[in-house]
């Protein structure tokens, strides 16, 4: 009995970390201020490789690299079009690094590696439970 308890203890503890990943990913996508997104896109560098996705506060969205960044905005020029865009701190809601992640493909290998995790102490339990 005391074997079946511990390991809905474990199976329980997982989930709930599992859940707090994500609960935290949710929450770390709210708008900020405009400092803030000067000091995200700087992070993001001035070039090519600086690739990022830019959301406006309208809800337009904008992909390709910083080419200038300045003290009241910054342009973005399109990767394939190379066309340049404008873009005023004050008016980003949201600023991502373009790094070719996505999130649902962390959330994959998250939720990957809590199943792998799960069913390894299932099979520790189970196997104790036969000896």
């Amino acid at each position: 009995m005391m074997r079946k308890n511990l390991s809905c203890l474990l199976s329980l503890l997982l989930l709930l970390t599992v859940c707090q990943t994500v609960g935290a990913q949710q929450t770390g996508n709210q708008a900020t201020s405009a400092e803030q997104i000067k000091i995200r896109v700087a992070k993001l560098g001035v070039g090519e490789k600086a690739r990022g996705a830019i959301t406006l506060k309208s809800g337009a969205k904008t992909k390709g690299y910083v080419s200038r960044a300045g003290d009241e905005d910054f342009v973005i020029r399109d990767r394939k079009t190379d066309a340049p865009t404008t873009i005023r701190y004050a008016d980003v809601a949201k600023v991502q690094a373009d790094k070719g992640h996505s999130k649902a493909k962390h959330l994959g290998i998250g939720i990957g590696i809590g199943v792998g995790a799960f069913l390894a102490v299932l099979l520790i339990a189970f196997s104790r439970l036969n000896d």
